[in-house]
């Protein structure tokens, strides 16, 4: 299987700067693991859109697979409550 390159939009590192640093490192590591296998264990499609989301911990990763590029790019990192806003 090919490996797939996770990318970033601008809007993201913003989303990060503000979560605890221990939590950062979880989810870096969890976008990480999405170039592996994007559409792996835990991850789930969202209804009515053409993106993904997996959990780390008490924070969400919103994601958009593109496979024809091999990327998998991270549109939003948040809390639970308010990362589908």
């Amino acid at each position: 299987m090919a490996r797939f390159e996770p990318r970033f939009k601008r809007s993201v590192a913003k989303d990060l700067r503000t979560l605890p640093a221990k939590d950062v490192k979880k989810i870096l590591k969890r976008i990480e693991s999405l170039g592996n296998d994007p559409r792996g264990a835990g991850c789930i499609k969202l209804t009515g859109k053409e993106y993904y989301r997996v959990r780390v911990g008490n924070y969400r990763v919103i994601y958009e697979v593109r496979d024809t590029e091999l990327v998998a790019l991270v549109i939003k990192v948040g809390h639970r409550g308010c990362a589908y806003e």
